[in-house]
């Protein structure tokens, strides 16, 4: 059975007020057989589109290679922008290597609850993934619940929106739809992509992806809660 581990640490800018949240990364960032295009950082598959949707929220340009300039570029617009990297998963076995969440057995956990207090701009989780088993929603769930943290609904719409008190400081958690090609069958049966697509033939998911992420990751949107 294949260990698969994550080969990054969590990356917390100093002024960082939310965090992105995943799982782990394809199984050949923790072998380091990389494959080209890939990027040695966090979401740095090619395959990805986390960082496509983000440039195109941010009106960036990043490059797609496997280089120490593309890693670091991807921290320094991170640090500009406030925002951290804290993926939910250290480690999980796997029968099959792939990158499949659901494929993850026994997986180790990281105390993301416990370093929260050592993040004092923080307010603001950004799952990139919802509720469905070994999600990070899901993951985040079973921690909060060992920790004996009650989370409250604050919007069952896609994307949902929680929020969970810890030392007397409010969280926000936002299940965002995956950065995943295998999700685009989930966004095409969504009734406000179909609505929008029915109005504009060449609106596609990354236009919905963008759509949905941009007031997460530009604005306080809390603050209206």
């Amino acid at each position: 059975m294949f260990l698969h581990t994550h080969p990054y640490e969590p990356f917390i800018p100093e002024k960082a007020d939310r965090l992105i949240v995943g799982t782990l990364p394809p199984p050949r960032f923790t072998t380091g057989e990389l494959l080209p295009g890939d990027v040695d950082f966090c979401y740095g598959s090619r395959d990805g589109l986390l960082w496509p949707v983000l440039e195109r929220i941010f009106s960036t340009q990043l490059r797609y290679e496997n280089s120490s300039e593309a890693a670091e570029q991807r921290k320094t617009f991170l640090i500009n922008h406030g925002i951290g990297v804290f993926d939910m998963v250290e480690s999980a076995r796997r029968e099959r290597i792939d990158a499949s969440d659901l494929g993850m057995k026994t997986p180790v956990l990281r105390d993301i609850t416990g370093k929260l207090p050592e993040m004092p701009n923080v307010r603001v989780l950004l799952f990139t993934g919802g509720n469905s088993k070994n999600g990070p929603e899901y993951l985040f769930r079973k921690h909060a619940r060992e920790k004996g943290i009650a989370i409250e609904v604050v919007s069952d719409e896609v994307p949902r929106i929680h929020r969970f008190t810890l030392i007397n400081k409010t969280y926000y958690t936002v299940s965002l739809t995956a950065p995943s090609g295998s999700a685009n069958r989930a966004i095409g049966g969504m009734d406000a992509y179909k609505m929008r697509k029915a109005q504009d033939p060449d609106y596609t998911t990354m236009d919905f992806r963008v759509q949905q992420y941009a007031p997460f990751f530009r604005e306080k949107f809390y603050d209206d809660l």
